[in-house]
């Protein structure tokens, strides 16, 4: 039996105006529907980055665990080398790291010469770097005396036994890996990835061009990257045409082996957009719709047995603009963090506008200059169609016309969220 959407979802009851929640309402709403995955799996430290912790990391011993050499030169005992130098003494032999700690008893009125990295027997005080020395082979002449214990890495002094290395919900990124690869760990416990079924509906669409009203489809693609981004394990569900039973039984078939399905497309009310209807025949609910944005006001949150269901818009920069404000809040919220979120900054506009209020606006945007404070200046691209990502392509960011604005002018302050931008190795180029 055909379910009206309208009658379904009571935030539908008034066509428009201020049955629109504002996007920072959306926003609380959508990230209060995640869940926190809990489940955890053991990951080899080599596969660990962009993962998340799901326990904390201690030290398993002392860092180092031995003293050991600081420089390449000579171990000594200072009391071999009183008064004033030069100083010169036999040598007792030679430590490389790795080295046993066989010929400690060999120092008493000697050196040992030593390498960096390698152990320093307790006998020792001191080292002396090789530049303060002259090696003659059998002897050592040492030219100035050095402080006590110079040039020794005490046992412990880097990292306590027991110390805490990494905390819970920590982003392992490289320098995590070999830290804890220097302390002994060969794998860690992560946090289980978000599982997320990525759906696109339409009659229209197809993978690869056929007939002259085909539509390729656009916004699975640019989904499954955005999810897989963020760390999530996804599943391409295909197209789904624009048929409720259809949509209904895979929605049904497909709840309960997802965190989240992510639809675009046919999240509004026209006559031919079943997602929420769908929804609602498998024994769903519509928690939340209808957003105070441009471009995007679709979008939905629902909820099917455990799964989210978050409906996004067809059109390509509608369904990258929701994601970007709702589904990565909600993969960051469920596996608790938050650094999926872009960071906002302040730009100048390069442009002016005139516009109805009432909906929080974002532009695809790019740098053009920089003003005397080196806030950048950026332009608008495009002509404000959802429908094209050739804008967004082209971009450094996304701008925000914030809701209550009307029209600005060249010059006008404005939050803009900048695209990563790659680095090179801590140097420009």
């Amino acid at each position: 039996m055909p379910v009206n959407p309208r009658a379904a979802c009571n935030c539908d009851v008034q066509p428009s105006g201020p049955d629109l929640m504002s996007v920072e309402r959306a926003i609380e709403v959508a990230v209060g529907m995640a869940r926190p995955i809990t489940g955890a799996q053991e990951v080899v430290l080599r596969f660990a980055r962009g993962r998340i912790l799901a326990a904390d990391l201690h030290a398993p011993q002392a860092m180092p665990a031995f003293d050991n050499s600081a420089m390449d030169g000579f171990a000594l005992r200072l009391q071999d080398i009183p008064g004033t130098g030069p100083w010169r003494l036999p040598v007792a032999g030679t430590m490389t790291a790795g080295s046993a700690l066989g010929l400690a008893g060999a120092v008493v009125g000697a050196a040992l010469r030593i390498f960096t990295g390698a152990p320093v027997p307790a006998i020792c005080d001191a080292v002396v770097m090789q530049e303060n020395c002259d090696d003659q082979g059998e002897h050592v002449l040492i030219f100035s005396r050095p402080a006590m214990g110079e040039n020794i890495r005490r046992a412990g002094e880097d990292i306590g036994a027991g110390a805490l290395l990494a905390s819970r919900g920590t982003i392992i990124e490289a320098r995590h890996i070999g830290l804890l690869a220097g302390n002994g760990h060969a794998s860690v416990q992560v946090r289980r990835r978000p599982r997320i079924a990525v759906l696109s509906t339409g009659d229209e669409l197809v993978d690869r061009g056929k007939g002259s009203a085909s539509i390729h489809d656009t916004n699975r693609p640019m989904l499954l990257a955005l999810c897989e981004g963020l760390g999530a394990e996804v599943t391409d569900l295909g197209i789904c045409a624009d048929d409720l039973g259809a949509m209904t039984g895979l929605l049904r078939a497909n709840a309960t082996q997802y965190d989240m399905i992510l639809t675009s497309g046919a999240a509004s009310v026209g006559g031919r957009d079943f997602v929420r209807p769908a929804l609602y025949a498998a024994g769903g609910s519509v928690e939340a719709c209808r957003v105070a944005l441009k471009p995007g006001k679709p979008v939905f949150f629902g909820r099917l047995g455990d799964a989210l269901l978050t409906g996004l818009p067809g059109n390509p920069l509608s369904a990258y603009t929701g994601f970007q404000l709702f589904v990565a809040r909600q993969i960051a919220a469920m596996l608790g963090f938050s650094g999926a979120e872009m960071s906002v900054e302040k730009a100048v506009a390069g442009f002016g506008w005139k516009r109805k209020a009432g909906r929080a606006e974002y532009l695809p945007v790019r740098i053009v200059a920089h003003d005397a404070s080196g806030r950048p200046i950026v332009e608008r691209l495009g002509h404000g169609s959802s429908a094209s990502l050739m804008p967004l392509s082209q971009a450094d960011g996304v701008a925000v016309l914030d809701a209550s604005s009307t029209e600005g002018a060249c010059g006008t302050p404005v939050s803009w969220f900048p695209f990563c931008r790659r680095k090179f190795a801590w140097r420009s180029i």
